[in-house]
């Protein structure tokens, strides 16, 4: 059975885990410096090969990016990954996944749109305030919470882990998903649109939705009832009203706390 705690008695395994948390910290700042560039301008267009595998590698980003966080595959993990670096796990996974997309996307002469003068202007105003708009709804959540800076640093504390309160604030009181919906603006609001930059654009519009729904089914997983109210109360998009998007609809039956787990 995996511990619950990280021993920090051993001075090399301490070492190491410092070292990892703070090369995650770093690697996760570089991966979004290119990332802006890469939706900015649309990365690379030296590779010239068929644009169904920029399909695969829009999918290998999404799949891993949410299976990780399934209550199942996180327990299952957690045998060998101590829950303190399991959200470092989880980072590095998500940027290395990111880095092979950017690096090996292939390239497509086909434009589907290109704007000029006051338009592009537009276009990229738009994209500059959804990064306004992402960092503004990580910043409800707490900063580092997406790199799992917070867990690592109480480990380098040697505190335990308080358990996560539910209090949704700013933006969080309008809409389930802001970051999600960020992460939208910052793929469509480009003024140039090559094929392959839309299968990309495609691919990751679906996962936006379909990972929402997956993490409105993991926050009633792990907080029960106060999460499940607070979907009745707030759409997970605001154009959304109905579905499983949307507001969820009073459950009579339906008393479960949810299912304890450090942050």
């Amino acid at each position: 059975m995996a511990t619950t705690t990280f021993s920090a008695s051993g001075p090399i395994r301490r070492a190491l885990g410092i070292a990892l948390g703070v090369g995650t910290q770093l690697f996760f700042l570089t991966t979004v410096w290119f990332l802006f560039w890469f939706l900015k301008d649309g990365g690379p267009r030296n590779l010239q090969g068929p644009v169904w595998m920029d399909a695969l590698l829009a999918m290998q980003f999404a799949a891993p990016h949410s299976l990780l966080l399934l209550p199942s595959v996180r327990k299952f993990l957690g045998q060998w990954i101590i829950r303190e670096f399991y959200p470092l796990f989880y980072c590095i996974a998500t940027c290395a996944g990111l880095l092979l997309t950017i690096a090996y996307r292939q390239s497509s002469k086909t434009v589907l749109w290109e704007c000029h003068g006051m338009t592009r202007g537009t276009i990229l105003v738009g994209f500059y305030a959804s990064w306004l708009a992402l960092f503004y709804s990580l910043s409800l959540t707490g900063f580092g919470t997406q790199t799992g800076l917070p867990q690592w640093w109480h480990w380098v504390r040697r505190q335990s882990l308080p358990w996560p309160k539910f209090e949704p604030r700013g933006a969080y009181l309008w809409l389930r998903h802001p970051v999600y919906l960020s992460f939208a603006g910052l793929l469509w609001f480009t003024p140039r649109m090559t094929l392959d930059h839309a299968i990309l654009t495609g691919f990751w519009t679906l996962y936006i939705l379909f990972g929402s729904f997956l993490k409105d089914s993991r926050m009633e997983y792990y907080l029960g009832d106060a999460y499940r109210a607070y979907q009745q109360r707030v759409p997970g998009f605001p154009w959304l009203p109905l579905g499983p998007l949307g507001r969820r609809k009073a459950d009579r039956h339906s008393q479960t706390p949810g299912h304890r787990i450090a942050a």
